[in-house]
């Protein structure tokens, strides 16, 4: 959760280091403006500290105002991730389009994920909730975690793979349902790490 405005810039330039290994004013307006991910995560992170400020009446208008900006994002790239949610410092989104995240998901630092992926709950069953995801975690194009599972540090998970159980850290899993096929984890995957 993002609480104050120094928080705020914090998440912001280590959002912006994942794409451009540096955070300065240049590279900022740059990649604000190259790169949908980034500017996506940008308003995301805005939201989540506007929507935390207490006694805010005053700046409800300012905050309707980007919400009404994430939203028409959220529409013209597919990205649909909460700006309630729990997502650490150092969000990368290379290729937009298409991707979930359920609000109530945790996500830990220097997240990678790709086009196509959902995250979300499972409403009945031994898995009911929502995942709980390590730091420096890869997720492949396509791939769906659902449900009250642990993704531990440095995982990657495949294109494609379907996760409805925990994986250890270093794991990288694949296939439908995903089973582990190695222990080298996300190096490689995660890059610019903060």
């Amino acid at each position: 959760m993002i609480s104050s405005f120094r928080t705020w810039k914090e998440f912001v330039k280590s959002d912006l280091y994942r794409y451009e290994a540096k955070n300065d004013l240049k590279s900022l307006i740059k990649t604000y403006f190259i790169q949908e991910g980034f500017r996506y995560s940008f308003w995301l992170r805005t939201n989540n500290y506007l929507g935390n400020i207490k006694n805010k009446f005053f700046l409800i208008p300012i905050y309707l105002i980007t919400k009404l900006i994430q939203r028409h994002l959220k529409f013209k790239f597919g990205l649909q991730i909460h700006s309630y949610g729990k997502i650490d410092k150092g969000l990368y989104i290379p290729h937009f389009s298409g991707v979930f995240i359920n609000g109530d998901v945790i996500i830990g630092k220097n997240f990678t994920i790709s086009q196509g992926v959902s995250i979300g709950v499972t409403n009945r069953g031994s898995k009911k909730g929502t995942p709980v995801i390590g730091d420096n975690v890869y997720i492949g194009p396509g791939a769906k975690i659902i449900g009250n599972v642990n993704i531990g540090n440095d995982v990657a998970i495949g294109a494609n793979a379907v996760v409805t159980k925990d994986l250890p850290p270093f794991a990288v899993a694949a296939g439908v349902p995903a089973k582990i096929i190695s222990l080298k984890g996300s190096e490689g995957y995660v890059n610019n790490r903060i």
